[in-house]
């Protein structure tokens, strides 16, 4: 895939002096898991009612991350054909296990699943049911030396009406089943909202690790026991302090070939999403408790780093991040993009014009856009950014460049209107300003400010921007970010977009 001359990422973590900076994912990657396979590292997050979902990234040095796929195509349940904010695919687990790679993902109105593969990269087997439950969250699975498997989870509070106990249960060993109710091994009320727990074994210690306190300003916590059904002592390992970085929340204990170990956490960013952080972990001896991030004095409560040197990171090494920019060249959908809920794969087409997308039309959600299954997303990538894309219709078709989180979205479309082209820019799924296209093919831009305010703008002719006077302001909902794509909206026709193209800088004119 070829990118303009003046092309560079909004992001970039790898200081390219053995450095880096925090976050190491700038994108909505909410509750990572990472692990280890030989020298590489692999990372799957939620994506709630998003398609594809379980994204899958690898790295070799936990800062550069690569987008390589999706574990599942659809959210495995037939409601998902519409958009359910808040609902769908939360918190995975990424494990190996025999040989074979397992993620366990929960649906907190639907139960617990799981899926297999033989290789990180897929493919990955259709998800299977382990049990229908309501409010069951955040599994972990857990085989442990004799055989034995065991899952550990947390309950959503929203619909268990419970919010600070851990829980394990027996499992058969092939993960297909659960074996028993199993045993209450946290209850922490002095940590409210005590969830996401990640299970090690370590120097004959069982390690739970979960993030307590809720997801703007909680901590992580760390229990142990010499048994796994327990008694566990706790202790907070990492917590705000002085630092901006509010959280910090869930995420992967992680070690390298060397031994060193990271915490890979996420940190609530509103409008940019659940943006990822890496945090140095030292195992002092004789204490046996992990001391994650900046530890000023011994037994100290840990404060997040913005950034660090990394002995995993080469100097001068290839510096990269998630692709996000897409001129569709490759005849397909790259791993960047999503659909808001499950999709059809005929709603992309790449054969009627090659080298261009082409969406068919499609009738949207009757009162929201935000709403429509068939908007074709991306995560937000830098706080700040601006997005450009060229677009032309056939039919009776409006479609454009959308932003849209929670319950609130912002469009500039092309609307075909007797003969004529007009482009139509609303907020809220309400016009607010409207002209005649300046040109054949269209060429539509938005910018984001670190505020989350967009602003969006159309070229003319000569190709000089205009910008459009009314701001529209970004917002999270439904546990997700704000996200930037394209849509095609109508009862016949369809659009065609020559590329998608992610700018760090603020655009000039032209």
């Amino acid at each position: 895939m070829s990118f303009p001359p003046d092309y560079s990422y909004p992001w970039l973590p790898d200081e390219g002096d053995g450095t880096y900076r925090n976050p190491v994912l700038h994108a909505d990657y909410s509750d990572p898991d990472v692990i280890r396979v030989g020298t590489e590292y692999w990372m799957t997050a939620s994506s709630f009612t998003a398609t594809p979902g379980l994204p899958l990234l690898r790295s070799t040095d936990l800062i550069n991350w690569k987008l390589v796929g999706h574990a599942i195509r659809q959210v495995p349940h037939p409601s998902y054909a519409a958009v359910r904010p808040g609902c769908g695919v939360w918190a995975p687990s990424l494990r190996e296990h025999a040989g074979r790679f397992w993620i366990f993902f929960p649906m907190p109105d639907e139960g617990i699943y799981a899926t297999v593969a033989d290789h990180p990269a897929g493919p990955w087997e259709e998800p299977w049911l382990v049990q229908a439950a309501v409010g069951w969250i955040d599994p972990c699975p857990f085989w442990d030396d004799d055989g034995t498997a065991w899952l550990f989870h947390a309950f959503a509070n929203s619909r268990a009406g419970k919010r600070d106990r851990l829980h394990v249960r027996p499992m058969s060993p092939d993960g297909r089943t659960l074996l028993g109710e199993g045993f209450e091994i946290v209850y922490a009320p002095h940590h409210p909202y005590l969830e996401g727990p990640k299970v090690h074994k370590r120097d004959g210690w069982y390690y739970v690790m979960a993030p307590g306190g809720g997801v703007p300003t909680g901590w992580q916590v760390a229990y142990r026991s010499r048994r796994l059904t327990g008694p566990y002592e706790e202790r907070i390992v990492l917590a705000r302090g002085s630092t901006a970085i509010n959280g910090p929340h869930q995420g992967a204990f992680v070690d390298t070939p060397d031994n060193d170990w990271w915490f890979v956490h996420f940190q609530d960013t509103g409008p940019f999403g659940r943006i990822t952080h890496l945090q140095p972990v030292l195992w002092p001896t004789g204490d046996d408790w992990p001391q994650v991030g900046f530890i000023s004095v011994p037994d100290a409560v840990g404060e997040p780093v913005s950034g660090t040197k990394s002995a995993l990171l080469k100097q001068g090494g290839p510096r990269f991040a998630p692709v996000d920019s897409d001129e569709f060249e490759a005849g397909f959908l790259g791993p960047q993009w999503q659909w808001q809920a499950n999709h059809n794969p005929a709603w992309a087409d790449f054969v009627g014009r090659p080298g261009w997308l082409r969406l068919l039309a499609m009738v949207p959600h009757p009162e929201k856009l935000e709403l429509t299954p068939h908007l074709l997303t991306q995560k937000f990538p830098a706080r700040s950014f601006t997005v450009e894309t060229m677009i032309e219709i056939t039919g009776s078709v409006s479609a454009g460049l959308v932003v849209t989180g929670g319950a609130s979205s912002a469009c500039l479309q092309l609307c075909s209107v007797t003969t004529a082209r007009r482009l139509v820019y609303s907020i809220e799924n309400r016009p607010v300003f409207e002209c005649d296209a300046p040109g054949v093919p269209s060429r539509l831009r938005v910018t984001v400010n670190s505020s989350g305010e967009c602003t969006f703008a159309y070229a003319d002719a000569s190709g000089a921007y205009t910008n459009l006077a009314e701001i529209f302001t970004a917002r999270e909902g439904g546990w997700m970010g704000a996200k930037v794509g394209l849509f095609a909206n109508g009862e016949s026709g369809h659009a065609d977009f020559d590329y998608f193209r992610f700018h760090g800088a603020t655009p000039s004119s032209r």
